[in-house]
């Protein structure tokens, strides 16, 4: 059981203890101070060093940055104090010494590349700014989870060992289970399909995918997680919603809950929750602002992908979060639907952020002919998916879903420069551990 306080609940005339790290040791002589840190914040331990017993100024004022010490004393009011507050010291004990030489400077007094951060992420997390964005993050998982859960969503978890890709491709990890071929799975897509012809009929899933892409950016990971929805009985225009809706839960918290953190961050005023519906432009209407802006060296043709320079002038020229859709039929996967009366015109949409997407989704298509057509399309085996297809069989009904990555959406949020600060221990080409 833990019965310590917290640093930031001591208040004046309690008898305490408080556990925690090192932060810092000042001995100004005849006076000396220990600076503990905790979760909620530190807390100044005073040392009248030609008064105290000599053992117990020496224990508190010879330890290492980042041990880890229990104090016990008595707080007293102290103005000058960062706190207001400072604990006279009856014992302190150290629980676990640190090494002197330290390999980052949790302080922040001495800057730290990003690689070594990652290298030393417990340490790194000692830092008021790297805890922030993390506090953020989980904030913003609540938030999101919260939302499904008022529209009436299911939480379902999906196997993440597959024996065929969701999108075929190359872009798989491959590994051996029990002598079989299979694959790290690059998306629920298909089994959060399934779970919408079953009694579920509206389901969401936060957890790992795995792409084994070449990428090596600021803003690709090959593990990242993601946030799924699907429904049944929606179509792409409701599913729209459903996507702003979770994004503005998530700032809304944020903003609420997390003064604290931003201020840390020095992003008190940065983050807010959009005011305005986010617009929705049609791929075509896309194109044609991106010329207009005459910001690429080339113009942009239908069925053009989006590059990142195209991204950024939209981006610049919409300034806020906005939906692209109606996309060509050929850009998007075999599992969006296609529009009857245009069949190279699809339902599938992106949600965009300013600096990058941060959303791909659509309608799905829920015609068994029609998808396995889709598959033949794009050069696909559908019996290689038989246990997904067979199932469109049974009575599949209308549905929709989407999916973003949180990383992606704390990093947009945060304008942080690198989305591997949003990861706690990061996977990319070049980084399987720690």
């Amino acid at each position: 059981m833990d019965d310590r306080t917290h640093t930031a609940d001591a208040e004046p005339g309690e008898r305490i203890t408080v556990a925690g790290w090192v932060h810092e040791v000042r001995d100004l002589g005849g006076i000396a101070f220990l600076i503990v840190r905790d979760r909620t914040g530190k807390i100044q331990v005073k040392f009248a060093t030609d008064e105290m017993d000599e053992s117990l100024v020496e224990t508190g004022t010879n330890v290492s940055r980042e041990s880890v010490v229990s104090v016990t004393g008595t707080v007293e009011e102290e103005p000058r104090a960062p706190t207001g507050v400072e604990i006279v010291p009856e014992s302190v004990e150290v629980l676990a010494p640190a090494d002197p030489e330290l390999p980052l400077d949790p302080t922040g007094k001495v800057d730290a590349d990003l690689s070594t951060r990652l290298d030393n992420r417990t340490l790194d997390l000692r830092s008021g700014e790297s805890k922030a964005i993390f506090e953020i993050r989980s904030t913003v998982l609540k938030a999101v989870r919260d939302y499904f859960r008022s529209v009436g969503c299911t939480e379902i978890n999906t196997p993440k060992i597959v024996a065929t890709g969701t999108e075929g491709g190359t872009e798989l990890f491959p590994l051996t289970y029990f002598g079989q071929e299979a694959f790290m799975n690059q998306s629920p897509q298909l089994f959060k399909q399934l779970m919408v012809g079953s009694g579920l009929e509206r389901v969401f899933e936060v957890g790992p995918i795995f792409r084994a892409e070449e990428h090596n950016t600021p803003r690709h990971l090959n593990e990242a997680t993601m946030i799924d929805f699907e429904s049944a009985f929606i179509d792409h225009h409701e599913a729209m919603d459903v996507c702003e809706g979770t994004l503005r839960a998530a700032y809304e918290a944020v903003e609420a809950n997390c003064h604290e953190q931003l201020e840390t961050l020095d992003l008190t005023d940065a983050v807010t929750v959009p005011q305005q519906e986010f617009p929705r432009l049609t791929y075509e209407e896309a194109i044609e602002r991106i010329n207009a802006t005459g910001e690429l060296d080339e113009q942009l043709v239908w069925g053009d992908d989006l590059s990142t320079e195209a991204e950024k002038a939209l981006g610049d020229d919409v300034g806020g979060h906005y939906f692209i859709t109606d996309w060509p039929s050929e850009i998007k996967p075999f599992y969006i639907q296609d529009y009857d009366d245009d069949p190279d015109l699809s339902k599938g949409f992106d949600l965009m952020h300013p600096r990058m997407e941060l959303v791909s989704g659509g309608q799905r298509e829920h015609r068994y002919d029609e998808l396995v057509a889709g598959f033949e399309q794009q050069g696909l085996d559908p019996e290689a998916f038989e246990y997904y297809t067979k199932m469109f069989r049974y009575g599949m009904p209308p549905h929709a879903g989407w999916a973003y990555g949180v990383e992606r959406l704390v990093m947009t949020m945060l304008g942080l420069p690198n989305i591997r600060e949003a990861v706690l221990f990061p996977r990319d080409r070049q980084r399987l551990s720690p």
